[in-house]
């Protein structure tokens, strides 16, 4: 393994909703580049066979059953952590309720639907963040990712709403973390070819999104997991507080 090829050599990576889609190709990228891999999810059979085929790979790594919304879970997966490799350097909050599970009404029946996509989405980063900080700061700093979303800058629904309201969340944990060595970022990409994404997707809908970006392709789980291996290197180590945008162009911020 080449210098460029360990960036991550004794760290130890958590990242939830790690066991499929996204959170399988962070995990997966991390390794390669000599982290020991913390797959929490929320399906235990997702979560250990992921765990075991990173181990199949040449990777350390450890499954946890978790709800990111639930102190016990977050308590659990570092727990977890320390017990096998000694504590937690990097999270990334990668779990949440997306997509169609998120196209909710804006009507009163809906608002417990409403309280759980807010409750995985926004408060889920809080509850994991605020649990890794101790072994964070106990290891002398780390890095925190939330995923969210180009849709947080074009308004709409519930998920939409959860999503500006994590980049929100993302700047006062920078902020407050600071202090501890720890930074925290975001990656908000456009459509990318996670399982999810394609089956919910119609493929015209899909051209629809491509048409709006200015680069003209179908954003990949790969251009995402470039971004937060970047974030959490020390080549970013004075950005802290931002949500990147991984969207080909999409959402065209001048601010």
């Amino acid at each position: 393994m080449s210098a460029a090829q360990s960036r991550f050599e004794g760290k130890v990576v958590a990242i939830t909703g790690g066991g499929m889609g996204i959170g399988r190709t962070y995990g997966r990228r991390f390794a390669a580049e000599g982290a020991s891999i913390v797959v929490a999810d929320l399906d235990p059979d997702v979560g250990e066979r992921e765990a075991k085929e990173l181990e199949a790979q040449g990777a350390q790594a450890v499954s946890v059953a978790m709800d990111v919304s639930d102190e016990a879970g977050a308590a659990a997966m570092v727990e977890v952590a320390t017990h096998a490799f000694g504590g937690i350097d990097i999270l990334v909050n990668n779990a949440g309720i997306h997509l169609e599970h998120a196209q909710l009404p804006f009507t009163v029946e809906a608002l417990p639907k409403w309280r759980r996509v807010l409750d995985v989405n926004v408060i889920g980063a809080l509850n994991c963040s605020a649990a890794c900080r101790p072994s964070m700061k106990a290891r002398g700093g780390g890095a925190i990712i939330n995923q969210s979303t180009m849709a947080a800058y074009l308004g709409g629904g519930a998920y939409s709403v959860s999503k500006l309201a994590l980049n929100t969340l993302t700047v006062g944990l920078a902020a407050d973390f600071a202090a501890d060595g720890i930074r925290v970022n975001g990656i908000a990409p456009s459509l990318v070819d996670s399982e999810a994404a394609m089956a919910s997707m119609a493929p015209a809908a899909q051209q629809g999104v491509i048409a709006g970006q200015m680069i003209k392709r179908l954003g990949t789980m790969e251009d995402l997991a470039n971004m937060a291996l970047f974030l959490c290197s020390d080549d970013a180590s004075f950005v802290t507080g931002q949500t990147i945008l991984v969207d080909g162009g999409f959402v065209k911020k001048a601010w």
